[in-house]
């Protein structure tokens, strides 16, 4: 194996944010777009815990955390500066309070709750981005950087829930902010369709 191998799902805001810092970094890797209900062997092998995504590099070290394989990658090039911007306390509450309350808000029967509590919970972080963002362009300050394509991809999928009702809201920065990065070039090229991975497939690229 000359290049790292990606198991990654599109849709998966985990995985998203792996192939955001991927692209900017440059780190060449085969991408292999996993089936969630047919988990490849390989993945599973490599990493058993059979979650999205999973990096394995040519030495056969593996990375299956989002975070860690988004800073192995910048470690070896940093073109825009990224790791400078990684504000880790905030990325802790979206990884954690804010993710809790995004699956509850978005899948209630589930996980047998009340939506309209965990979107309330929900949009009382996106105020605290909001005023953020008030204050600086970026998460992370006057560039985009590491926390912002942390954090981007759950904004995202917050607000797909419920399109009409998220265009409503009072968020003034946070808004312009979200639909910025998501008609960004770079958010475009890490969101291409790739067909699912097997092993008689030849090699998808990515970046390509």
């Amino acid at each position: 194996m000359n290049e790292p191998i990606l198991y990654s799902f599109r849709r998966c805001p985990y995985a998203m944010r792996a192939r955001l810092a991927l692209l900017v970094s440059g780190m060449r890797c085969q991408l292999r777009e996993v089936r969630l209900s047919a988990k490849p062997e390989a993945m599973l092998t490599a990493s058993p815990k059979g979650t999205v995504p999973v990096l394995v590099l040519p030495d056969g070290t593996v990375a299956e955390q989002s975070l860690d394989i988004m800073r192995l990658a910048l470690a070896g090039r940093d073109p825009e500066g990224w790791l400078g911007r990684e504000d880790a306390a905030l990325i802790a509450v979206n990884d954690g309070a804010f993710k809790h309350d995004l699956d509850r808000y978005k899948y209630p029967e589930r996980h047998d709750a009340d939506a309209a509590r965990h979107r309330a919970r929900g949009l009382a972080f996106l105020g605290e981005l909001d005023a953020r963002l008030a204050r600086a362009p970026f998460l992370g300050g006057a560039a985009r950087g590491f926390t912002d394509a942390a954090i981007v991809p759950f904004v995202r999928q917050f607000a797909a829930v419920d399109r009409a009702w998220f265009a409503g809201l009072e968020l003034a920065h946070l808004r312009p902010w979200l639909e910025a990065y998501l008609a960004s070039p770079l958010f475009a090229a890490v969101m291409a369709p790739v067909k699912p991975w097997s092993p008689e497939a030849d090699p998808v690229y990515f970046p390509a």
